[in-house]
């Protein structure tokens, strides 16, 4: 079991890296919006660019099926 002294010097390690921790998250940017944040912050990647193109695609490939599908 630990003794008194090593307890105590825990505890206040812990009582200052919650301080820490708390103080960082309290000064953090607090924007209304996040959204605003991230829209392009990443909009400059090639390979982000070739992402959207995949997604467009297949959004576009799985309406002509659906339209087939109705005729």
């Amino acid at each position: 079991m630990l003794d008194e002294v090593t307890l105590e010097k825990r505890l206040n390690n812990l009582e200052e890296t919650v301080y820490k921790l708390k103080n960082q998250f309290e000064h953090q940017s607090n924007s209304d919006n996040w959204l605003q944040q991230l829209i392009g912050s990443i909009s400059d990647e090639e390979l982000f660019e070739e992402v959207l193109e995949y997604g467009r695609a297949f959004r576009q490939s799985d309406q002509q099926t659906e339209e087939t599908k109705q005729s």
